[in-house]
């Protein structure tokens, strides 16, 4: 039993190390982000704020927080959100990709599959020197990424290599990914079998790419299991995921139910036309996470850009602010285990933010099949904060 004697002293303590670590979020910053307007659907806030950095990490999010800091960003009229985690690139395709996309915002990426088991080593190096967080998946086409299709000779959907490269990479292949179109697997079935044959042995998350593939998509979808994503879920007929009245499959409303993920990942070829995007977004299928699909050419390429733009597509035609950055940011952090502490701004989460300009005007949007459309708002990138330094724009 404790007396009062002890009561007192642990009270006293207890106060005493509050108090100490009163101190500690009181002392000087290594930076502030001041005046921005903060989106954070982690935290529930959409207002001006300023937030403190210290040793890399966010300590104090508050309004007129003191001038007391190494380093000041200006942020007025500005947005700032949680660093950008970008769930389907191919940065891992060349050694200048992870910067680029860093100073477009993008605190965290995964490449989806550029290379399969013969030359994993190389997109793992590119991951593993990456200035922010970076992750692999695996192509199960043990070529990777062919002009004539990864899989289209069923031989290259080689299991046991995988299975071995994978081995070889655990800490960072995170995920196993199957392209499906019919110019890339003709055998599509059994190319997701021998996939999800993979990525069950590690305990892994399958990705397929969809959109004009030999079997319907109701069929492959049922084939999924919980934590498995699918992405091109914008693509257009043949095998949308919606039929021909605009009505969502509903094996691919059952697949939601049960935990698969639908993935955007706008790329530049087949991926996205403005009326299926229209009609799905109609039918209230909203993406769960919003990606890129993006390379090092992305910023020539009118359909992509950069993740910004990406993101501005659907902040013009569909989804609120809130919601955009949401699919950007927290949604994405729960794809993939490595992400669970990013995608916000809460106090001692690491430092990685995006400060984004939102302009008011008349842009032009483009799908992967050269139809424009115009909107009158677009982000555009401005400041990268990354472990709480400030990132030079490429």
């Amino acid at each position: 039993m404790v007396n009062r004697r002890q009561f007192v002293y642990s009270a006293a303590a207890s106060v005493l190390a509050l108090s100490r670590g009163t101190v500690t979020f009181t002392q000087e910053y290594d930076l502030i982000i001041k005046g921005g307007r903060v989106i954070d659907p982690s935290l529930h806030l959409n207002a001006i704020r300023d937030i403190a950095v210290a040793n890399g990490r966010i300590v104090s999010v508050d309004t007129n927080i003191d001038n007391n800091a190494a380093e000041l960003i200006d942020a007025t009229d500005k947005i700032v959100i949680p660093g950008l985690l970008d769930v389907h690139s191919h940065y891992a395709r060349d050694d200048a990709g992870p910067r680029i996309c860093l100073s477009d915002g993008v605190t965290g990426w995964v490449d989806a599959g550029s290379e399969g088991a013969d030359q994993i080593g190389d997109m793992v190096a590119i991951a593993r020197s990456a200035p922010q967080l970076a992750r692999v998946l695996i192509n199960i086409g043990r070529q990777g990424i062919l002009s004539d299709g990864d899989t289209h000779d069923l031989a290259l959907a080689d299991v046991d290599a995988a299975k071995a490269a994978i081995a070889s990479n655990r800490d960072f292949v995170i995920g196993v990914k199957a392209r499906l179109s019919e110019g890339v697997a003709a055998n599509d079935l059994e190319v997701l079998r021998r996939a999800q044959e993979v990525a069950t042995f590690f305990d892994l998350p399958l990705m397929i790419h969809m959109g004009q593939t030999v079997s319907p998509f109701s069929v492959l979808v049922d084939q999924l299991k919980a934590g498995d994503i699918v992405t091109h879920m914008l693509a257009p007929p043949p095998n949308a995921i919606i039929d021909d009245d605009g009505l969502i499959f509903p094996a691919v409303l059952a697949a939601r139910r049960r935990g698969v993920w639908f993935d955007v990942a706008n790329g530049r070829t087949g991926h996205l036309l403005w009326d299926t995007f229209d009609r799905i977004m109609q039918a209230g299928f909203w993406p769960d996470t919003i990606s890129t699909d993006g390379n090092t050419a992305s910023r020539r390429a009118t359909s992509v850009v950069d993740f910004p733009n990406v993101m501005s597509k659907f902040l013009n035609f569909g989804l609120t602010i809130d919601q955009v950055v949401a699919r950007a940011t927290l949604n994405a952090s729960r794809l993939y285990p490595v992400f669970r502490d990013r995608g916000t701004l809460n106090v001692g989460a690491p430092a990685d933010v995006a400060v984004l300009e939102l302009r008011e005007g008349t842009f032009e949007f483009v799908d992967n099949y050269e139809n424009l459309r115009v909107g009158n708002q677009r982000l555009f990138p401005y400041e990268t904060v990354l472990a709480g330094r400030r990132v030079p724009r490429v």
